[in-house]
């Protein structure tokens, strides 16, 4: 597996990902309340945090919890993010993966 590949290829599937989902809800960057990256790679979530922008508060790791638990990595970390009270009524909430098969996508929720 060539990783310096692989990551340039995640920081840039994941911003075209959140970008196109904030574009087809008539939203910018700065409306999101929670990020929820794939929980695959920590340098991979901040790298996406600091092109956006967003603040410690505003995105939502637990890999060093837990580690890469593959395609339920997002769903524990949204309801763990829930959970912990980080996650308000009306929050703009984003999640994002990119995974296995170079495959990547982005959900955008009203909560």
């Amino acid at each position: 597996m060539n990783g310096q590949f692989v990551f340039k290829h995640a920081i840039t599937r994941f911003s075209e990902a959140i970008v196109e989902g904030l574009q087809a809800n008539n939203l910018e960057k700065e409306d999101i309340d929670m990020l929820i990256p794939h929980q695959a790679n920590l340098r991979i979530a901040q790298f996406i945090q600091k092109k956006f922008q967003l603040s410690n508060d505003q995105v939502f790791n637990n890999i060093m919890k837990y580690g890469n638990t593959t395609a339920a990595s997002v769903i524990i970390a949204l309801t763990e993010a829930w959970e912990q009270g980080k996650i308000k009524d009306n929050d703009l909430v984003v999640l994002a993966a990119f995974g296995s098969g170079f495959t990547w996508g982005s959900v955008i929720i009203r909560w």
